[in-house]
């Protein structure tokens, strides 16, 4: 007929009725009006389209999917389901990929909107994204996971990283120190997304898609510390068209389990990652020269400092996880270290000096705040870093442990409570590369902001600014690997 019905409802008139019987819908017209599931709109009725995937994803570093709790042991508890596995709820997904497209008019059609007394639903619907298990499926659903599992038994105590401030002084800030859950690096998620429409949306259905390939696209909280950095390793794809009753009665059947896998869907080919012209890259190639310490915060058996480790997942060619043992060296530790020599250009470019009283402090200097971001001291003025760079987890290195002393100076003999050990990294061959990426609105405006940022980068190049702990000891010394 003329008008469109069907669950949801159709626009006019009575719009039919809608049965449903063990799973089989069966949509019954009044008189000559139209039916169709979902509803068919005026002059459109029935003509519904499903472009629907699974996508896997893999944590490229680790990820704080935060649930906003804290708990004796930590300031920041990671979010789990029923079965305490970590999870990514599925509202988080839908508003990443709604704010990394850039196109308000194409997010309001597909992911909904609600302005005062108007409003749509979003046409795009997206599950939660839940861990891969030892066998390499879905742990989706209430799940009798073994208690005993050294694989499960690693996911209900995660691993808690540190975190200290470091101000321009050299020492921590007060307040400054506070740590986290994070979830392993390598860690695989799943989760589902269709798009319900009444005409074939396979480019906008590619072009979402397209947003998790996007090189900056970062999932959960401190993704300026060096958290959330994922890489899809396979997505898998079907097109359902509801006119076709074989086709219908086939998507009726699906379960909304992601461990089952509906046969329907084709594993399609992954291009590479998507460019951003946005943001400017700064490939970044080092070698040790010596020993560096990458404090964990904690001492152990021998030394009263530790660096931090870290353990992360390879997968296997038949995709079964394995855990190893990495050295960490933290995002936010290269990251503190290059804001406070930017801000030492910045001042020498235009002319402050500390001794006249014109030098700006990072709290204050533009350099700073366009780059890194920034927060007042009573947390109302709030701006957010254009700076993204993923934590660096190389395999465990040797360590070595280092005596140390102070001395008295008049007497020549130990001063008390000053003889200390650290166990350090043995950077003897170790090179390592990583990619910073700086949102481009950053060196907007101003150039010198940008010259002071090169200078800083050359310096690490150089040596001249050596990472980590202990730098005035010797630690931390890298240069550029040629």
């Amino acid at each position: 007929g003329t008008f469109g019905a069907g669950i949801g409802g159709g626009e006019d008139h009575d719009g039919g009725t809608i049965v449903i019987n063990g799973g089989e819908i069966i949509a019954t017209s009044n008189g000559s009006h139209g039916t169709g599931i979902g509803g068919g709109a005026y002059g459109n009725a029935g003509n519904i389209t499903i472009n629907g995937g699974v996508i896997t994803a893999e944590g490229y570093d680790g990820a704080a999917i935060g649930s906003g709790d804290k708990n004796i042991l930590t300031d920041a508890v990671v979010l789990t389901d029923f079965n305490g596995m970590p999870v990514i709820p599925g509202s988080t997904i839908a508003g990443l990929l709604r704010h990394s497209l850039n196109d308000e008019k194409m997010a309001e059609k597909y992911f909904g909107f609600q302005h005062k007394s108007k409003g749509k639903g979003s046409m795009l619907m997206v599950t939660d994204a839940v861990m891969i298990g030892v066998d390499g499926v879905a742990v989706d659903g209430m799940v009798n996971l073994p208690e005993k599992s050294d694989f499960y038994d690693r996911f209900r105590n995660l691993p808690i990283r540190q975190h200290v401030r470091i101000g321009q002084m050299g020492t921590a800030e007060d307040n400054g120190k506070f740590d986290g859950q994070i979830v392993y690096k390598g860690t695989r998620f799943v989760f589902e997304m269709e798009l319900c429409s009444e005409t074939n949306e396979e480019t906008v259905f590619d072009t979402i898609l397209q947003q998790l390939l996007k090189t900056e696209f970062r999932v959960g909280s401190g993704t300026r510390n060096g958290y959330g950095h994922v890489c899809v390793v396979s997505i898998k794809r079907a097109s359902v068209d509801f006119d076709n009753m074989d086709a219908l009665n086939c998507y009726l059947s699906k379960t909304s389990s992601l461990s089952d896998d509906w046969g329907e869907y084709k594993e399609v080919s992954i291009s590479k990652n998507i460019i951003d012209d946005e943001w400017e890259r700064f490939n970044v190639s080092l070698r040790a020269e010596d020993f560096f310490l990458f404090g964990s915060g904690m001492s152990d058996d021998v030394a009263d400092m530790t660096p931090v480790g870290e353990e992360y997942i390879c997968w296997t060619s038949d995709g079964h996880p394995q855990f190893r043992q990495g050295t960490v060296i933290p995002a936010s530790s290269v990251k503190g270290a290059l804001l406070h020599r930017t801000v030492f250009w910045w001042n020498k470019i235009n002319n402050r000096y500390a001794d006249k009283g014109t030098g700006l402090t990072a709290e204050k200097s533009p350099a700073a705040i366009s780059i890194f971001g920034s927060i007042s001291k009573d947390g109302d003025t709030m701006t957010r870093g254009r700076f993204v760079l993923d934590d660096i987890i190389i395999p465990q290195t040797q360590s070595k442990i280092i005596n140390h002393v102070a001395i008295d100076r008049f007497t020549g003999g130990a001063l008390e409570g000053a003889l200390f050990t650290e166990r350090v990294s043995d950077g003897e061959n170790l090179a390592i590369e990583f990619e910073i990426h700086v949102h481009k609105d950053a060196f907007a405006g101003d150039p010198t902001i940008h010259e002071a940022f090169t200078h800083a980068l050359d310096d690490l190049k150089s040596g001249m600014l050596p990472l980590g702990g202990g730098t005035n000891r010797g630690n931390g010394i890298f240069v550029a690997n040629q």
